[in-house]
């Protein structure tokens, strides 16, 4: 079977809606068990939202945010730079080279694979029939025995409000247009903070509001408070408990209405505002509703083990099948679906599931943090290791940075792990690796860690647990 680009065949073995992480790993994986795939997605190339706008453009800006960073706080260590010229226009170019290659290298896999390729979009007619519409306009059906439904998510806008030159979403704010003075960042979840912090380094004065006491609602406050430390020096305001009540574009920006806990209002006017409030799942235009497929008040797909629908040859993946919403955990249900579909045995049932903040310092966790720990009832002993005393951190230039430990104290067994600091998102792979072999920290402490390095911070905290 040969690729056909753009044509709409007439029926499928196994089609796959929705080419981001999880729908492209999804079909691949398919292929090598040997299953005739066909792969839907609008795109030129697979990648959805992750690799076009979002994981991959966010985190080259985040790269060149770093190296500004760096160049200005150097200083302190006796090395001194003349203050960097950004040229805004090769950055971009850039950071779109790098998404070229790697959806361009993704493209080569559908043909090497020999997946049918049809670049449009598909909505259910019924349980085994899709209605496909290609970019070019034309509108034809097809059905299919089995299906893997991953279309994502898309960012969530303010009520009443629209995206425009001056009020944007994640996707604006990667375009990269230009370097606004004064920026507005609604939000401070993981979306709000990344991409505040890239504008703030290129030159924005950034300023962010929250609705809730702190930022990143929901993360172990040890890490957060390592990462406001260095945010409060980095951006303009961080305005905690308030909303904003209003948003009006002007000739000279936006002016917006900040309404405080105790009601009361504020304005300012921003030359930009972005809007990161969080996604939801892609599936109101899939027709869902033709068939048996349940969503859950959050408008998320229910599966089973097997990320079953409720039409068991209808599997959901990704975004659309539920929190996290993260590109590593759609490429574990990618897996489970893709066997399920070849007629083996899977179940998708990780122990643990890493979060990831790119921000400086970088913020990752797994397992259970300790207030969830204690939510749910359970005994726990916490391990809080500072990283100033740490060799390799301190060859860094920095000191800030912590590693913690959640454990059950009756067997030792680790419950979670945290870590703030640079490099924290290639430190919690430890951490889930331990929690899925289900470790205890002795098994930590008695792993023999690299010297210098910032993973002995993982055996100190271990170490520390260690009553004789």
């Amino acid at each position: 079977m040969t690729p056909v680009s753009d044509a709409i065949p007439a029926s499928a073995r196994l089609v796959v809606v929705g080419a981001g992480p999880g729908g492209y790993h999804a079909a691949f994986k398919a292929a090598e068990l040997g299953l005739e795939v066909t792969l839907i997605d609008p795109a030129v190339n697979p990648g959805g939202v992750c690799l076009y706008r979002g994981c991959i453009p966010s985190k080259a800006l985040l790269h060149v945010a770093k190296l500004v960073d760096e160049a200005h706080e150097s200083a302190a260590i006796g090395v001194t730079f003349t203050r960097p010229e950004i040229d805004i226009d090769r950055v971009r170019a850039w950071k779109d080279g790098i998404i070229g290659k790697l959806t361009g290298g993704l493209g080569q896999k559908v043909t090497q694979k020999k997946l049918t390729w049809v670049r449009g979009t598909a909505k259910l007619k019924d349980a085994h029939t899709l209605i496909v519409t290609t970019h070019d306009g034309t509108v034809g059906e097809m059905t299919f025995e089995q299906a893997i439904l991953a279309t994502g998510s898309r960012p969530i806008m303010l009520p009443g409000v629209t995206k425009s030159d001056r009020i944007l979403n994640s996707t604006g704010a990667l375009e990269l247009k230009d370097v606004p003075a004064k920026l507005l960042v609604v939000g401070g979840g993981y979306i709000g903070l990344e991409l505040g912090s890239v504008y703030a380094s290129l030159g924005s004065a950034v300023t962010v509001v929250e609705m809730t006491n702190g930022l990143l609602p929901g993360c172990d406050r040890d890490l957060v408070s390592v990462l406001k430390r260095r945010l409060d020096a980095k951006f303009a305001a961080i305005r905690l408990e308030t909303k904003v009540a209003k948003l009006e574009e002007q000739k000279d920006g936006v002016a917006v209405t900040f309404e405080s806990a105790k009601g009361e209002q504020t304005v300012e006017t921003f030359d930009k505002v972005l809007i990161s409030i969080g996604r939801r799942p892609s599936t109101g235009d899939l027709g869902l509703e033709t068939t048996k497929i349940e969503r859950d008040a959050r408008g998320f797909v229910t599966v089973d083990g097997q990320r079953r629908t409720a039409e068991p040859h209808i599997f959901a993946i990704g975004d659309i099948a539920g929190e996290p919403m993260l590109a590593h955990k759609a490429y574990g249900e990618a897996e489970v679906a893709a066997e399920s579909a070849a007629g083996r045995k899977a179940v998708y049932d990780p122990r643990a599931i890493p979060a990831v903040v790119f921000t400086d310092p970088e913020i990752a966790w797994c397992g259970l943090t300790e207030t969830q720990a204690r939510e749910q009832g359970l005994k726990v002993k916490t391990a809080k290791l500072p990283w100033r005393g740490n060799g390799r951190t301190l060859t860094l230039g920095r000191e800030d940075g912590i590693t913690k430990l959640i454990v059950d104290p009756d067997t030792d067994r680790l419950l979670g792990m945290a870590v703030a600091g640079p490099g924290a998102g290639e430190l919690i792979a430890e951490g889930v690796l331990a929690m899925e072999m289900a470790a205890v920290s002795e098994d930590l402490r008695r792993t023999i860690h690299p010297h210098p390095t910032l993973s002995e911070t993982v055996y100190d905290a271990a170490q520390s647990l260690f009553k004789p």
